[in-house]
């Protein structure tokens, strides 16, 4: 039996053209882009209490990773990248704050021949699919990697370079969106979590405890919130949480160019060392010991001078994971103009969040090249 949308009753003055659920990376990028082309557009916050990935991933605008088993995904990820520059830019240019976007190239490490084969043999399944777009990739032997990575440890076996992968400061980028929202005609709804949304003559009523907000279209981006959202406009949203840990190593002088996939240093010389995936259920606040040491062991065997640094914080945070890893965009049918946004790649995936997906759904309707991004890939009967 499909599920119904809660009918609403006709609403009245102080209508919004779009109200934004969720203002973490994900939403607050959606509405920075629709307050270019709407006049009046609510961002709702649910404030610290929420699972906010956006203040605890590790800030890499990544590409060599995605899309094995969706070659969509890779295009749009490439896309993404590539309109980095442009948000940075504007960021900068409307709200003063540099997002320290570098985007100098990449590099996945392995530790052991076994880990080179593996990968490689990753590498070349992922661009042999059709419609990957062709970035390309170069395998370093360790003396390569050396000239990158100077100071490489001697368990080293190689790795994989690519120079379309870059990272950005995730805090600098949130406080750039929102301080940018907070300036247009964004409204930003601090402590204001949606509790309820209904549908009617075309409007929709979101329940609030600060009271009923009125819009013509709604964005739920609210990350693991998005499941019992979308249900109450016909979307079923299968996303789960993933728990990712991080470890924060003491300042140093600079000495890393590029990032790695599980090691970069700031801007600030202060170093992070990430990588992990965990079926935690929502426990954001412990982190686990096995895990951190291997981070650390790993990261030490790629970079030893690491080891004559103190580690002075580390936690945890959940990513939101759809069912097969994909992002998922989609407008409902049963209720037009409610649409979703999920995805665990927010820093990597802004700007096109900002600058293709907001003008989609401003237009009203998403463009085909979301297509496969829709859940209605998740109801195919396998033949």
């Amino acid at each position: 039996m499909k599920q119904r949308c809660v009918p609403a009753a006709g609403c009245g003055d102080g209508i919004y053209d779009a109200a934004v659920i969720g203002a973490g990376l994900v939403g607050a990028a959606i509405a920075y882009g629709l307050g270019k082309s709407l006049a009046h557009v609510a961002l709702l916050d649910e404030g610290d209490v929420a699972y906010r990935a956006s203040r605890g991933n590790f800030g890499l605008v990544w590409v060599q990773s995605k899309g094995m088993g969706m070659a969509s995904y890779g295009a749009w990820t490439l896309g993404a990248a590539r309109l980095w520059p442009t948000l940075a830019a504007a960021l900068l240019d409307e709200t003063g704050v540099d997002v320290h976007l570098e985007q100098r190239g990449g590099l996945h490490v392995m530790l052991s021949e076994d880990e080179v084969r593996a990968r490689v043999s990753f590498m070349k399944g992922l661009a042999a699919q059709p419609g990957m777009p062709a970035w390309g990739w170069r395998l370093l032997d360790r003396h390569e990697v050396a000239d990158v990575l100077p100071g490489a440890g001697p368990d080293v076996a190689g790795a994989i370079w690519t120079d379309v992968d870059g990272a950005v400061d995730p805090l600098r980028l949130l406080r750039a969106l929102h301080a940018a929202v907070s300036s247009g005609p964004v409204h930003y709804l601090p402590e204001t979590p949606a509790c309820s949304i209904a549908w009617g003559n075309g409007f929709f009523r979101v329940a609030t405890p600060r009271g009923r907000i009125d819009a013509r279209k709604v964005v739920m981006a609210a990350g693991l919130g998005n499941a019992a959202l979308a249900a109450q406009v016909g979307l079923s949203m299968p996303v789960r949480p993933q728990r990712g840990q991080i470890i924060v190593l003491e300042r140093s002088r600079p000495r890393l160019s590029v990032p790695l996939s599980t090691l970069r240093q700031m801007a600030e010389g202060t170093w992070l060392i990430g990588d992990s995936q965990q079926d935690a259920g929502l426990d954001d606040q412990s982190v686990g010991w096995d895990v951190l040491a291997t981070l650390a062991d790993r990261a030490r065997r790629t970079l030893p001078a690491l080891g004559q640094l103190n580690a002075v914080r580390a936690w945890s945070a959940l990513r939101v994971m759809p069912r097969d890893g994909f992002p998922i965009y989609e407008q409902s049918a049963l209720c037009p103009g409610a649409f979703v946004a999920a995805c665990h790649s927010g820093v990597t995936l802004a700007a096109a969040h900002a600058l293709k997906l907001a003008p989609m759904i401003a237009a009203g309707s998403l463009s085909q090249e979301l297509a496969p991004f829709s859940t209605r890939r998740f109801h195919v009967q396998a033949s």
